[in-house]
């Protein structure tokens, strides 16, 4: 995380809310039943379970999207999960409103969590 704080420490607003919008992207399209199966933990810690799959990259990320069962048992990177919003906090004095209509918490993907 120290790395990407440092990589992220000239962007623009307008970049950390284009990045903030990424994430919470990544973050909702893995909020699904068969990952959470694998991954464990209540609403927030599945939360910051997907927070560890977008940590450790693209590679890993479409591993877990493939096969659920690459995912880590009770592994977790909360810092991660508004990690592009909490910057753009510290340099702007504001969070931003991406206006996604989509939302990063757990549960909150309809595809996802279909029966």
């Amino acid at each position: 995380m120290h790395n990407l704080t440092e990589q992220s420490r000239d962007l623009s607003a307008a970049e950390l809310i284009d990045l903030d919008r990424v994430l919470e992207r990544k973050l909702f399209d893995i909020d699904r039943a068969d990952i959470h199966a694998v991954t464990d933990g209540s609403d927030d810690g599945f939360l910051y379970a997907r927070g560890f799959i977008v940590a450790l990259g693209r590679d890993y990320y479409a591993a877990v999207v493939r096969d659920p069962e690459k995912a880590v048992l009770d592994a977790d990177c909360q810092e991660m999960c508004y990690f592009f919003a909490q910057l753009h906090h510290e340099r702007f004095g504001d969070f931003p409103a991406t206006g996604s209509g989509i939302s990063r918490e757990s549960c909150s993907n309809p595809a996802g969590w279909h029966s």
